[in-house]
């Protein structure tokens, strides 16, 4: 009996240990949300209005600015991040950045601390981030631990999961790096549904 107690409270204190610890502020409908990126971001594969940006935008009725560059690599996207905080002086931002570098070889240590250097930018003005992690190309897919290794010393909320699983199902893919405008809706639909688990709205 003592035994099974000891059981159910190991359990229960996992399951807690499970919950999300990290709460967004609910978002405002007229602030954008600024979504920051490389190819993912821009809807490389899709019309301009199929990109995720743009559907999660009309998903959650609040603007997403798509600021997607195809080809960028986590430097550059440091150097290009700060004048678009200034600029649009989002509520939030949605990085997703280095598919480039893990394409390219690029030293991943060296990937992650610029991700984190984006992270600091926006949190240095009370920016909110979430982190979407993005895989290493090959026949199994999964994401780079690198990617949780930066959520989890910047403290931020990461979506780790939907972009693998897109990219592992033809039916939501263009090519093996890119999602078709299903797989984009499927990425916004997730994000969606991690900004309502996190607070942040309610679908």
């Amino acid at each position: 009996m003592k035994r099974s107690v000891f059981f159910l409270v190991v359990l229960v204190f996992l399951s807690a240990c499970s919950e999300p610890t990290t709460k967004l502020s609910p978002l405002i409908q007229t602030q954008p949300i600024l979504a920051f990126g490389d190819s993912l971001t821009f809807g490389y594969g899709a019309a301009k209005e199929q990109s995720y940006p743009a559907q999660l935008s009309t998903l959650i009725n609040i603007p997403v600015i798509n600021a997607g560059i195809s080809g960028e690599l986590s430097e550059q996207g440091v150097k290009r991040l700060e004048s678009l905080l200034t600029l649009h002086n989002p509520q939030l931002l949605l990085l997703c950045h280095g598919g480039n570098d893990i394409l390219k070889n690029r030293d991943l240590n060296t990937m992650a601390g610029n991700l984190k250097e984006m992270v600091r930018l926006a949190q240095q003005r009370g920016i909110a981030v979430v982190l979407l992690a993005v895989p290493r190309p090959g026949l199994i897919l999964s994401p780079l631990e690198q990617y949780q290794q930066v959520a989890d010393e910047m403290q931020i909320i990461i979506e780790n999961e939907v972009i693998t699983d897109v990219l592992q199902r033809p039916k939501y893919h263009r090519d093996m790096i890119h999602p078709n405008s299903l797989g984009y809706q499927e990425i916004a639909r997730a994000i969606a549904n991690l900004l309502d688990k996190h607070g942040a709205i309610s679908l």
